[in-house]
């Protein structure tokens, strides 16, 4: 499980910040990519990256601003001529169906894949054997949702030793020992497999939250996440403005983090006024004498999230 920044600025493209874009890149999970933002000229970001358009998978839009879904029409249209034939859906709040589809109708833009839309509202949003997503309304000028991703709990390794100290050597066995319950052997006793499986290995979170204010349900959706992503637009010295246009500050940023019991945080959503190191430097330092464990997120930034031991 592996995070890809594709673009950090907030409202325009910046020279260093593209707009918003995230990569939550799943390819040992599913072979897939989840794309959370779509701003203008994502598609070109991914041509500095190894992500393959048509690996992507699903595309969560967190609301209807331009700086966060004018790059859709684009990428959909070239995940077309770049071999895509598999289905996307795209997730977001009411109006990503009727923009897309105007889009690529006006354009004459045919796609060689069906594309499935779903409108979202508070809840669970997608859900199968391996992954949940939960959406929850934000606080912003408009409708703007937080994502919860879950790594739904993984099973526990065999033991190996175990088997072996009875005498059972590696080979087919140890498929059927993997699925549990009980296993009768060559020797025709009978084990169960339930015994000879490590506990369950707990899954991963990710929280993403779109534009917002400081809000408690950023709380309860970040809630215990190995990595919680927040916008940080302005600095806390700007904290009236952040306000005022419904944006965060690093120290909002941070709060949220502590409160929420997150193991990570990265800010990103930067506002085009803060360009000099110095800046960077002076806004994580903000968000870190709350939240030490706090980075600032800059364009093609990675971030790796290992297995919960």
């Amino acid at each position: 499980m592996n995070i890809m920044f594709l673009g950090t600025g907030a409202g325009i493209p910046a020279k260093a910040r593209n707009v918003s874009s995230v990569a939550l890149q799943l390819l040992e999970e599913r072979n897939a990519v989840w794309l959370f933002d779509c701003g203008e000229a994502t598609q070109h970001q991914i041509l500095h990256t190894s992500i393959k358009p048509r690996k992507i998978e699903k595309i969560f839009i967190t609301h209807m601003h331009g700086d966060h879904i004018y790059g859709l029409p684009g990428l959909i249209s070239s995940r077309s001529f770049q071999g895509g034939e598999t289905p996307l859906t795209i997730y977001g709040p009411k109006g990503i169906e009727e923009f897309v589809k105007i889009s690529l109708s006006v354009s004459h833009t045919h796609l060689t894949y069906e594309i499935k839309f779903v409108e979202i509202e508070n809840g669970i949003i997608f859900e199968d054997e391996s992954f949940q997503v939960i959406a929850e309304k934000l606080e912003h000028g408009i409708d703007s949702y937080g994502y919860r991703v879950i790594e739904k709990d993984l099973p526990g390794p065999l033991l190996v030793e175990k088997l072996k100290n009875l005498g059972i050597p590696p080979g087919p066995i140890y498929q059927k020992v993997k699925k549990g319950g009980d296993i009768q052997l060559p020797n025709g006793s009978v084990i169960n497999g339930d015994d000879f499986i490590g506990p369950k290995q707990k899954g991963r979170v990710v929280t993403i939250l779109g534009d917002t204010r400081y809000t408690e349900k950023s709380i309860k959706l970040a809630e215990e996440s190995d990595v919680l992503i927040h916008e940080a637009t302005f600095s806390k010295e700007d904290q009236q403005l952040a306000y005022d246009y419904f944006h965060s500050t690093t120290m909002d940023a941070a709060k949220i983090a502590s409160k929420s019991n997150a193991k990570k945080l990265i800010l990103t959503h930067i506002s085009s006024r803060y360009q000099t190191t110095e800046q960077h430097d002076l806004l994580l330092q903000e968000a870190k004498d709350t939240f030490p464990l706090t980075l600032i997120a800059s364009d093609f930034m990675q971030i790796e999230i290992p297995k919960n031991s």
